[in-house]
């Protein structure tokens, strides 16, 4: 019997826009179909709100910080290996149509297909941009193609990815493979065919504390991300608009793209496991915040994340997990769903043991990042670095340059009020600060030091020139022979030691 993964994401889709999440004014029917015949998670996170650290994690099963890619418009290192390449080093078929932002290029991508991926079936925007004339190009890019008579859904780069995607199904039913379905959709321009461009007309939020929140208890950051909308009524802020209606029909329309996947999935491909995610939310005026940046808020950070497991686990079917997921933990499940080896400097775990008992907990604590936005773009705050861990109940950023935040979103689900300070919660604090710590050294953070540790609130921490005082040595081993000790110029036997200082006298 064929062991199949089909990883179907989108561009920015938050929880509360699917119905399964609670939203009743949502319309998407497919993906709640989809939830009610797997497992729902409730507190996944993204490793880094930005498209391309997003989909470094997702596919390298490394941080954004250990792969490269801090920031949109840089490339994955020459050194790191995607799950496609490891895959089909391992003769599982490996496919990939839709959008991937990890290649260095600009938005839409080279067009290249990268090393592990089947060259027939790839498909980035790129190409897509490519099969069309130099007036529909621009079109494409204009939210008013939407109302366009013309511009049916064939004409979309969503539908273009789907049918490629139904092909690849059909075509390989009977062999393993691990196909990827990557939508730009919701992702502005946000151009969608009738009815969908005008399913949201007149649409406004529900009211939200964080709509009210005056950012005063924030990083400085976050008051300039908002600029005007710092001191506009709340009625500015959370009103109705073309965009926001486009946006959230683009999200019901690629929905109905994803219904069309996985209905061939069901004919064709009836044990396959189906994930689906988005790389990252929007911010939609909650906060007073428009867009994605370097904050751990659950609009952008807390992604929708659903895993039908397929009939070999089928009962398992409307479950809710709660306990905290991460993106990092994807590529090691998918190689151990098809029993490969996890590579030692994979940074996230396997999910397979959760995904057959929903009751197993796979992490006590989840991390995310921020470095900034785009290379391309002077604006977006510039270099905002970022360090945030949740372990359910609170979440602590660590904010370099600026404020830091700790929210109870147990007890403030609209993270509005900000506990950094807050002596009854320094023990939690302090505590998650330590978590934190020792993440970002066990993972080689190429950002690390002691600026992380001597916070303004933490007073039992002093500077060390040597922080923590260890050698750490990069483990690839399945593509690179083993690095050598500088002590020895021997192959090294432990990764991780103690680093030697010579006192040189002269």
């Amino acid at each position: 019997m064929p062991r199949q993964v089909i990883f179907i994401m989108t561009d920015t889709t938050r929880k509360d826009m699917l119905g399964c999440y609670g939203n009743s004014r949502m319309y998407s029917p497919n993906l709640d179909r989809l939830a009610s015949q797997g497992i729902r998670y409730d507190q996944a996170y993204t490793c880094q709100p930005v498209c391309g650290p997003a989909r470094s994690a997702l596919f390298t099963g490394t941080f954004p910080h250990s792969n490269g890619v801090v920031t949109n418009c840089v490339p994955l290192g020459e050194n790191v290996k995607t799950i496609g390449q490891r895959l089909s080093d391992n003769g599982i078929r490996c496919a990939y149509t839709g959008k991937w932002h990890l290649d260095g290029g600009d938005y839409f991508g080279n067009g290249v297909c990268p090393e592990g991926w089947d060259e027939d079936m790839w498909y980035d925007m790129h190409r897509y941009l490519n099969e069309l004339s130099i007036e529909d190009r621009q079109r494409s890019r204009r939210s008013e193609t939407a109302f366009d008579p013309d511009w049916t859904e064939e004409m979309t780069f969503a539908h273009r990815v789907s049918n490629r995607a139904l092909d690849y199904v059909k075509a390989y039913k009977d062999e393993d493979f691990f196909l990827t379905v990557s939508y730009d959709e919701p992702h502005g321009p946000c151009v969608c065919p009738a009815p969908f461009n005008t399913m949201y007309e007149n649409f406004v939020f529900d009211d939200d504390p964080a709509f009210h929140d005056t950012l005063e208890s924030k990083p400085l950051m976050q008051r300039l991300w908002a600029g005007d909308d710092i001191d506009k009524d709340i009625s500015e802020i959370n009103k109705s608009s073309q965009m926001l209606s486009l946006f959230l029909g683009c999200n019901s329309y690629v929905d109905y793209e994803i219904g069309r996947v996985l209905d061939v999935i069901e004919s064709f491909a009836p044990e396959a496991m189906v994930f689906f995610t988005s790389d990252h939310g929007d911010m939609l005026g909650f906060h007073r915040l428009q867009g994605k940046n370097a904050a751990f808020y659950k609009e952008i950070a807390n992604i929708p994340f659903i895993v039908k497991p397929g009939i070999r686990n089928a009962h398992n079917t409307g479950k809710v997990v709660t306990s905290c997921a991460s993106h990092i933990d994807v590529a090691p499940t998918i190689l151990d769903y098809f029993g490969i080896p996890i590579p030692r400097l994979f940074e996230g775990k396997s999910m397979l043991a959760q995904i057959q008992d929903p009751t197993v907990v796979i992490n006590d604590h989840v991390f995310a990042e921020f470095t900034r936005y785009e290379i391309d773009h002077d604006g977006f705050g510039g270099l905002q670095m970022m360090r945030s861990v949740t372990d359910g109940r609170w979440k602590l950023s660590i904010n370099l340059m600026d404020k830091d935040e700790l929210y109870d979103v147990h007890n403030d689900p609209s993270e509005v009020v900000n506990r950094i300070d807050d002596l009854e919660s320094a023990s939690i604090r302090d505590a998650l600060h330590d978590v934190l710590l020792d993440h970002m050294d066990e993972t080689r953070d190429i950002y690390r030091g002691y600026q992380w540790a001597v916070r303004p609130w933490r007073n039992d921490m002093t500077p060390s020139w040597n922080n923590s005082g260890c050698t750490r040595q990069r483990e690839n081993e399945e593509y690179e022979e083993r690095q050598w000790d500088y002590d020895t110029g021997l192959p090294m036997v432990q990764a991780v030691r103690g680093k030697k200082l010579y006192d040189i006298k002269r």
